[in-house]
Protein backbone atom coordinates (compact mmCIF):
# COMPACT_ATOMS: atom_id res chain seq x y z
CA UNK A 1 0.00 0.00 0.00
CA UNK A 2 1.34 3.42 -0.96
CA UNK A 3 1.59 6.05 1.78
CA UNK A 4 1.44 9.63 0.53
CA UNK A 5 3.19 12.26 2.63
CA UNK A 6 2.46 15.97 2.68
CA UNK A 7 5.62 17.78 1.58
CA UNK A 8 6.77 21.20 0.43
CA UNK A 9 8.01 21.17 -3.18
CA UNK A 10 9.71 23.98 -5.09
CA UNK A 11 7.88 24.44 -8.42
CA UNK A 12 11.08 25.65 -10.08
CA UNK A 13 13.88 23.32 -8.99
CA UNK A 14 11.78 20.47 -7.46
CA UNK A 15 13.61 20.62 -4.13
CA UNK A 16 11.56 19.18 -1.27
CA UNK A 17 11.19 19.81 2.46
CA UNK A 18 9.09 18.19 5.18
CA UNK A 19 6.20 20.39 6.26
CA UNK A 20 7.27 20.21 9.90
CA UNK A 21 10.38 22.25 9.02
CA UNK A 22 10.40 26.02 9.48
CA UNK A 23 12.14 26.60 6.15
CA UNK A 24 9.84 29.17 4.57
CA UNK A 25 11.26 29.09 1.03
CA UNK A 26 13.28 26.86 -1.27
CA UNK A 27 16.86 26.80 0.07
CA UNK A 28 18.25 26.71 -3.47
CA UNK A 29 16.35 29.34 -5.48
CA UNK A 30 14.65 31.17 -2.56
CA UNK A 31 11.30 30.81 -4.29
CA UNK A 32 7.96 29.99 -2.64
CA UNK A 33 6.88 26.44 -1.89
CA UNK A 34 4.06 24.41 -3.41
CA UNK A 35 2.38 21.61 -1.46
CA UNK A 36 2.04 17.99 -2.51
CA UNK A 37 -0.45 15.68 -0.82
CA UNK A 38 -3.08 13.16 -1.86
CA UNK A 39 -6.34 15.08 -2.33
CA UNK A 40 -9.49 13.06 -2.95
CA UNK A 41 -12.78 13.78 -4.75
CA UNK A 42 -15.48 15.60 -2.80
CA UNK A 43 -18.91 14.00 -3.06
CA UNK A 44 -21.47 16.67 -3.95
CA UNK A 45 -24.31 14.53 -2.62
CA UNK A 46 -22.70 14.25 0.82
CA UNK A 47 -22.30 17.99 1.39
CA UNK A 48 -25.85 18.67 2.59
CA UNK A 49 -25.16 17.02 5.94
CA UNK A 50 -21.74 18.60 6.57
CA UNK A 51 -20.58 21.50 8.73
CA UNK A 52 -21.35 24.93 7.31
CA UNK A 53 -17.78 26.11 6.74
CA UNK A 54 -14.94 25.58 4.29
CA UNK A 55 -13.97 22.45 6.25
CA UNK A 56 -16.86 20.63 4.55
CA UNK A 57 -14.41 20.01 1.68
CA UNK A 58 -11.99 18.14 3.90
CA UNK A 59 -11.11 15.51 1.26
CA UNK A 60 -9.60 18.29 -0.86
CA UNK A 61 -7.62 19.87 2.00
CA UNK A 62 -4.24 18.89 3.43
CA UNK A 63 -4.44 16.97 6.74
CA UNK A 64 -5.23 19.42 9.55
CA UNK A 65 -5.46 17.69 12.95
CA UNK A 66 -6.02 20.96 14.85
CA UNK A 67 -8.59 22.54 12.52
CA UNK A 68 -11.37 22.28 15.11
CA UNK A 69 -9.32 24.36 17.56
CA UNK A 70 -8.75 27.30 15.23
CA UNK A 71 -11.84 27.55 13.02
CA UNK A 72 -14.12 30.57 13.34
CA UNK A 73 -16.72 29.22 10.93
CA UNK A 74 -15.05 30.77 7.87
CA UNK A 75 -16.35 30.09 4.38
CA UNK A 76 -19.76 29.46 2.79
CA UNK A 77 -20.24 33.11 1.80
CA UNK A 78 -23.32 34.12 -0.24
CA UNK A 79 -23.44 34.38 -4.02
CA UNK A 80 -25.76 37.21 -5.10
CA UNK A 81 -26.72 38.57 -8.54
CA UNK A 82 -25.40 42.00 -9.59
CA UNK A 83 -26.33 42.41 -13.26
CA UNK A 84 -27.94 40.59 -16.15
CA UNK A 85 -28.37 41.29 -19.87
CA UNK A 86 -28.86 39.39 -23.11
CA UNK A 87 -25.21 38.29 -23.13
CA UNK A 88 -25.02 36.88 -19.62
CA UNK A 89 -25.06 37.69 -15.94
CA UNK A 90 -22.70 38.79 -13.19
CA UNK A 91 -22.90 37.57 -9.60
CA UNK A 92 -20.80 38.57 -6.61
CA UNK A 93 -19.47 36.26 -3.92
CA UNK A 94 -19.55 38.18 -0.64
CA UNK A 95 -16.25 37.14 0.89
CA UNK A 96 -16.20 40.31 2.99
CA UNK A 97 -18.70 38.48 5.24
CA UNK A 98 -15.90 36.47 6.84
CA UNK A 99 -14.96 36.53 10.55
CA UNK A 100 -12.28 39.22 9.98
CA UNK A 101 -14.18 40.79 7.05
CA UNK A 102 -11.98 39.60 4.18
CA UNK A 103 -11.33 36.53 2.03
CA UNK A 104 -7.90 36.15 3.65
CA UNK A 105 -9.56 34.11 6.42
CA UNK A 106 -9.73 31.18 4.00
CA UNK A 107 -5.94 30.88 3.97
CA UNK A 108 -5.13 32.24 7.42
CA UNK A 109 -7.06 29.46 9.17
CA UNK A 110 -4.92 26.92 7.32
CA UNK A 111 -1.70 28.64 8.35
CA UNK A 112 -2.83 28.86 11.98
CA UNK A 113 -3.86 25.19 12.13
CA UNK A 114 -0.51 24.15 10.67
CA UNK A 115 1.38 26.48 13.02
CA UNK A 116 -0.47 25.06 16.01
CA UNK A 117 0.65 21.58 15.01
CA UNK A 118 4.26 22.79 14.90
CA UNK A 119 3.88 24.56 18.24
CA UNK A 120 2.46 21.45 19.90
CA UNK A 121 5.50 19.57 18.59
CA UNK A 122 7.78 22.16 20.24
CA UNK A 123 9.11 23.53 16.95
CA UNK A 124 8.03 27.17 17.09
CA UNK A 125 7.58 30.00 19.57
CA UNK A 126 5.93 32.68 17.41
CA UNK A 127 4.47 33.40 13.99
CA UNK A 128 5.36 36.31 11.72
CA UNK A 129 3.35 37.77 8.84
CA UNK A 130 3.56 40.74 6.49
CA UNK A 131 0.57 42.46 4.99
CA UNK A 132 -0.99 45.68 3.76
CA UNK A 133 -3.78 44.97 6.21
CA UNK A 134 -6.23 42.15 5.52
CA UNK A 135 -3.85 39.19 5.61
CA UNK A 136 -2.23 40.59 8.75
CA UNK A 137 -5.63 40.96 10.38
CA UNK A 138 -6.60 37.41 9.47
CA UNK A 139 -3.31 35.93 10.71
CA UNK A 140 -3.60 37.96 13.93
CA UNK A 141 -7.13 36.69 14.56
CA UNK A 142 -6.41 33.03 13.86
CA UNK A 143 -3.07 33.26 15.67
CA UNK A 144 -5.02 34.48 18.69
CA UNK A 145 -7.52 31.66 18.27
CA UNK A 146 -4.61 29.19 18.27
CA UNK A 147 -2.99 30.85 21.30
CA UNK A 148 0.18 31.78 19.39
CA UNK A 149 2.32 34.89 19.74
CA UNK A 150 1.97 36.85 16.51
CA UNK A 151 4.05 39.63 14.95
CA UNK A 152 2.65 41.47 11.91
CA UNK A 153 4.73 43.73 9.67
CA UNK A 154 2.73 46.37 7.77
CA UNK A 155 3.66 49.21 5.41
CA UNK A 156 3.78 52.67 6.94
CA UNK A 157 0.47 54.36 6.15
CA UNK A 158 -1.69 51.23 6.43
CA UNK A 159 -5.32 52.05 7.23
CA UNK A 160 -5.65 52.96 10.95
CA UNK A 161 -8.79 50.82 11.15
CA UNK A 162 -6.88 47.76 9.93
CA UNK A 163 -4.07 48.46 12.41
CA UNK A 164 -6.59 48.73 15.23
CA UNK A 165 -8.12 45.41 14.22
CA UNK A 166 -4.71 43.67 14.16
CA UNK A 167 -3.80 45.06 17.60
CA UNK A 168 -7.20 44.15 19.02
CA UNK A 169 -6.35 40.49 18.46
CA UNK A 170 -3.23 40.89 20.59
CA UNK A 171 -0.67 40.84 17.79
CA UNK A 172 2.36 43.09 17.83
CA UNK A 173 2.45 45.50 14.86
CA UNK A 174 5.67 46.68 13.22
CA UNK A 175 5.17 49.57 10.78
CA UNK A 176 7.86 49.57 8.10
CA UNK A 177 8.87 52.75 6.23
CA UNK A 178 8.61 52.34 2.47
CA UNK A 179 6.43 50.27 0.20
CA UNK A 180 4.91 46.80 0.39
CA UNK A 181 8.15 45.17 -0.79
CA UNK A 182 10.13 46.80 2.02
CA UNK A 183 7.62 45.35 4.46
CA UNK A 184 8.01 41.87 2.99
CA UNK A 185 11.81 42.08 3.25
CA UNK A 186 11.61 43.04 6.92
CA UNK A 187 9.25 40.15 7.68
CA UNK A 188 11.44 37.65 5.85
CA UNK A 189 14.44 38.75 7.89
CA UNK A 190 12.44 38.13 11.08
CA UNK A 191 11.26 34.79 9.69
CA UNK A 192 14.85 33.55 9.56
CA UNK A 193 15.16 33.77 13.35
CA UNK A 194 15.04 30.42 15.21
CA UNK A 195 11.62 29.22 16.35
CA UNK A 196 9.73 31.48 13.94
CA UNK A 197 7.01 30.32 11.57
CA UNK A 198 6.55 32.62 8.57
CA UNK A 199 2.76 32.71 8.17
CA UNK A 200 3.13 34.07 4.66
CA UNK A 201 0.11 34.18 2.42
CA UNK A 202 2.55 34.29 -0.50
CA UNK A 203 5.33 31.81 0.30
CA UNK A 204 3.43 29.22 2.31
CA UNK A 205 1.21 27.03 0.08
CA UNK A 206 -1.16 26.05 2.89
CA UNK A 207 -2.71 29.47 2.31
CA UNK A 208 -3.49 28.65 -1.33
CA UNK A 209 -5.24 25.44 -0.32
CA UNK A 210 -7.48 27.57 1.87
CA UNK A 211 -8.32 30.04 -0.89
CA UNK A 212 -9.17 27.25 -3.30
CA UNK A 213 -12.32 26.62 -1.25
CA UNK A 214 -13.72 29.77 -2.89
CA UNK A 215 -14.13 27.78 -6.12
CA UNK A 216 -15.35 24.64 -4.33
CA UNK A 217 -18.14 26.77 -2.88
CA UNK A 218 -19.07 28.08 -6.33
CA UNK A 219 -19.11 24.51 -7.63
CA UNK A 220 -21.43 23.43 -4.82
CA UNK A 221 -23.67 26.50 -5.07
CA UNK A 222 -24.14 25.91 -8.80
CA UNK A 223 -25.03 22.25 -8.37
CA UNK A 224 -21.79 20.71 -9.59
CA UNK A 225 -21.03 23.22 -12.33
CA UNK A 226 -18.77 26.25 -12.45
CA UNK A 227 -19.26 29.79 -13.78
CA UNK A 228 -18.14 30.56 -17.31
CA UNK A 229 -15.76 33.25 -16.06
CA UNK A 230 -14.16 33.80 -12.66
CA UNK A 231 -12.75 37.30 -12.16
CA UNK A 232 -10.23 37.86 -9.35
CA UNK A 233 -8.12 40.79 -8.13
CA UNK A 234 -4.41 40.02 -8.34
CA UNK A 235 -1.51 41.41 -6.36
CA UNK A 236 0.37 38.41 -5.02
CA UNK A 237 -2.19 36.17 -6.69
CA UNK A 238 -3.25 34.06 -3.71
CA UNK A 239 -6.94 33.92 -4.64
CA UNK A 240 -6.22 33.31 -8.32
CA UNK A 241 -3.73 30.52 -7.64
CA UNK A 242 -6.09 28.92 -5.14
CA UNK A 243 -8.82 29.08 -7.78
CA UNK A 244 -6.49 27.45 -10.31
CA UNK A 245 -5.75 24.62 -7.87
CA UNK A 246 -9.46 23.99 -7.39
CA UNK A 247 -10.18 24.03 -11.13
CA UNK A 248 -7.45 21.46 -11.73
CA UNK A 249 -8.66 19.22 -8.90
CA UNK A 250 -12.33 19.36 -9.85
CA UNK A 251 -11.50 18.53 -13.46
CA UNK A 252 -9.00 15.79 -12.54
CA UNK A 253 -11.52 14.11 -10.25
CA UNK A 254 -14.23 14.28 -12.92
CA UNK A 255 -16.45 16.54 -10.81
CA UNK A 256 -17.12 19.17 -13.48
CA UNK A 257 -17.07 19.29 -17.25
CA UNK A 258 -16.64 23.03 -17.77
CA UNK A 259 -13.42 25.03 -17.34
CA UNK A 260 -13.97 28.73 -16.55
CA UNK A 261 -11.67 31.42 -17.84
CA UNK A 262 -9.69 33.13 -15.07
CA UNK A 263 -9.68 36.90 -15.58
CA UNK A 264 -7.16 38.75 -13.42
CA UNK A 265 -7.59 42.40 -12.44
CA UNK A 266 -4.92 44.91 -11.43
CA UNK A 267 -4.95 48.63 -10.75
CA UNK A 268 -3.47 50.61 -13.65
CA UNK A 269 -1.11 52.27 -11.17
CA UNK A 270 0.57 48.97 -10.22
CA UNK A 271 0.08 46.37 -12.94
CA UNK A 272 3.31 44.43 -13.59
CA UNK A 273 1.52 41.15 -14.27
CA UNK A 274 -0.89 42.69 -16.76
CA UNK A 275 2.05 44.25 -18.61
CA UNK A 276 3.92 40.94 -18.75
CA UNK A 277 0.81 39.03 -19.85
CA UNK A 278 -0.01 41.35 -22.72
CA UNK A 279 3.66 41.40 -23.79
CA UNK A 280 3.57 37.60 -24.04
CA UNK A 281 6.21 37.23 -21.31
CA UNK A 282 6.48 34.36 -18.84
CA UNK A 283 8.25 36.47 -16.20
CA UNK A 284 8.12 40.06 -15.03
CA UNK A 285 10.34 42.68 -16.59
CA UNK A 286 12.31 45.28 -14.67
CA UNK A 287 10.11 46.62 -11.87
CA UNK A 288 8.48 49.97 -12.59
CA UNK A 289 8.22 52.54 -9.81
CA UNK A 290 5.09 51.88 -7.76
CA UNK A 291 2.48 54.62 -7.94
CA UNK A 292 -0.15 55.32 -5.29
CA UNK A 293 -3.43 53.48 -5.75
CA UNK A 294 -6.69 53.12 -3.89
CA UNK A 295 -6.36 49.36 -4.41
CA UNK A 296 -3.56 49.07 -1.85
CA UNK A 297 -4.17 45.37 -1.28
CA UNK A 298 -3.08 44.49 -4.83
CA UNK A 299 -0.29 47.07 -5.20
CA UNK A 300 2.48 44.47 -5.50
CA UNK A 301 5.27 45.46 -7.92
CA UNK A 302 7.14 42.12 -7.83
CA UNK A 303 4.92 39.15 -6.83
CA UNK A 304 7.08 36.08 -6.06
CA UNK A 305 4.65 33.72 -7.81
CA UNK A 306 4.45 35.79 -11.02
CA UNK A 307 5.37 32.88 -13.31
CA UNK A 308 2.65 30.66 -11.82
CA UNK A 309 0.04 33.42 -12.05
CA UNK A 310 0.74 34.14 -15.72
CA UNK A 311 0.70 30.44 -16.55
CA UNK A 312 -2.59 29.87 -14.71
CA UNK A 313 -4.40 32.67 -16.54
CA UNK A 314 -3.14 31.51 -19.94
CA UNK A 315 -4.04 27.88 -19.22
CA UNK A 316 -7.72 28.81 -18.83
CA UNK A 317 -7.92 31.12 -21.84
CA UNK A 318 -8.30 34.09 -19.51
CA UNK A 319 -6.80 37.56 -19.62
CA UNK A 320 -5.70 40.53 -17.52
CA UNK A 321 -7.70 43.73 -17.11
CA UNK A 322 -6.59 46.97 -15.46
CA UNK A 323 -8.66 49.72 -13.87
CA UNK A 324 -7.87 53.41 -13.29
CA UNK A 325 -8.42 55.16 -9.99
CA UNK A 326 -11.57 56.99 -11.06
CA UNK A 327 -13.28 53.70 -11.93
CA UNK A 328 -12.31 52.24 -8.55
CA UNK A 329 -13.94 55.22 -6.80
CA UNK A 330 -17.05 54.96 -8.96
CA UNK A 331 -17.37 51.21 -8.47
CA UNK A 332 -17.16 51.49 -4.69
CA UNK A 333 -19.98 54.01 -4.64
CA UNK A 334 -22.02 52.00 -7.15
CA UNK A 335 -21.82 48.89 -4.99
CA UNK A 336 -22.65 50.89 -1.87
CA UNK A 337 -25.82 52.12 -3.58
CA UNK A 338 -26.67 48.47 -4.22
CA UNK A 339 -26.32 47.74 -0.49
CA UNK A 340 -22.74 46.38 -0.56
CA UNK A 341 -20.08 48.46 1.24
CA UNK A 342 -16.75 47.08 0.05
CA UNK A 343 -13.22 48.41 0.51
CA UNK A 344 -11.56 50.00 -2.50
CA UNK A 345 -9.29 47.04 -3.30
CA UNK A 346 -12.28 44.71 -3.19
CA UNK A 347 -14.26 46.65 -5.83
CA UNK A 348 -11.56 46.43 -8.53
CA UNK A 349 -13.16 43.40 -10.19
CA UNK A 350 -16.58 45.02 -10.40
CA UNK A 351 -14.95 48.13 -11.87
CA UNK A 352 -13.18 46.00 -14.49
CA UNK A 353 -16.29 43.99 -15.43
CA UNK A 354 -18.36 47.15 -15.83
CA UNK A 355 -15.81 48.63 -18.24
CA UNK A 356 -15.05 45.48 -20.25
CA UNK A 357 -17.02 43.92 -23.08
CA UNK A 358 -19.69 41.55 -21.70
CA UNK A 359 -18.70 37.88 -21.47
CA UNK A 360 -21.29 35.21 -22.29
CA UNK A 361 -22.72 33.08 -19.53
CA UNK A 362 -22.22 33.54 -15.81
CA UNK A 363 -19.37 35.71 -14.52
CA UNK A 364 -18.52 35.73 -10.81
CA UNK A 365 -16.57 38.49 -9.06
CA UNK A 366 -15.39 38.39 -5.44
CA UNK A 367 -16.08 41.24 -3.04
CA UNK A 368 -13.05 40.58 -0.89
CA UNK A 369 -12.95 43.09 1.97
CA UNK A 370 -15.46 45.14 3.95
CA UNK A 371 -15.68 48.89 3.47
CA UNK A 372 -15.76 49.30 7.23
CA UNK A 373 -12.02 48.58 7.20
CA UNK A 374 -11.11 51.62 5.12
CA UNK A 375 -14.13 53.85 4.55
CA UNK A 376 -15.07 55.41 1.21
CA UNK A 377 -12.20 56.27 -1.13
CA UNK A 378 -11.52 60.04 -1.19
Amino acid sequence: MLIFMTVYVCPRCRAQSPTDALTWCCPHCRGPWDLEFASEPVSLASLASRRNSLWRYEEALPPMPYAAEVTLGEGRTPLVPLAEDAEGSVSAKLDFLMPTLSFKDRGAVMLAAHALRLARAGRLRRIVADSSGNAGTAVAAYGARAGLDTLVYVPEGTSPKKLAQIRAHGAQVVEVPGDREATARAARAAADEPGTFYASHVYNPYFLHGTKTYVYELWEELGGRLPDTIVVPVGNGTLLLGAALALDELHRHGLTDNRPALVAVQAEAVSPLAAAFHAGADELGAPAPARPTLAEGIAIPAPPRAHQILRAVRATGGTFLTVPEDRIRAAQRDLARRGLFVESTGVACWAAVQAAAPRPGLTVVPLCGAGAKTGLAP
